[in-house]
């Protein structure tokens, strides 16, 4: 989370924590986390799914998201700048 929030990077993380760790530590608003919430059959699968998520917005930055196989669901992050 330091090395994302150094460099403006968007986190992408199939591990629960990262929420309570987003908010607790205050990840940075420059910064987001995109959770998936989601059980494909196979890596191809998984990898196919991120990358059409990420390409359906350019908006990450700034927010907590989770994605599940019918919806995309967005909490903003604090700006603790």
């Amino acid at each position: 989370m330091a090395r994302a929030q150094a460099e403006n990077r968007i986190i992408l993380t199939f591990d629960k924590d990262f929420g309570e760790l987003a908010f607790r530590f205050g990840l940075s608003a420059a910064s987001g986390v995109i959770l998936f919430r989601i059980s494909p059959s196979s890596s191809v699968s998984i990898a196919q799914i991120v990358v059409a998520v990420l390409a359906s917005r350019t908006d990450w930055a700034g927010y907590f998201t989770v994605v599940e196989p019918d919806r995309i669901r967005m909490k903003p992050l604090l700006d603790r700048s």
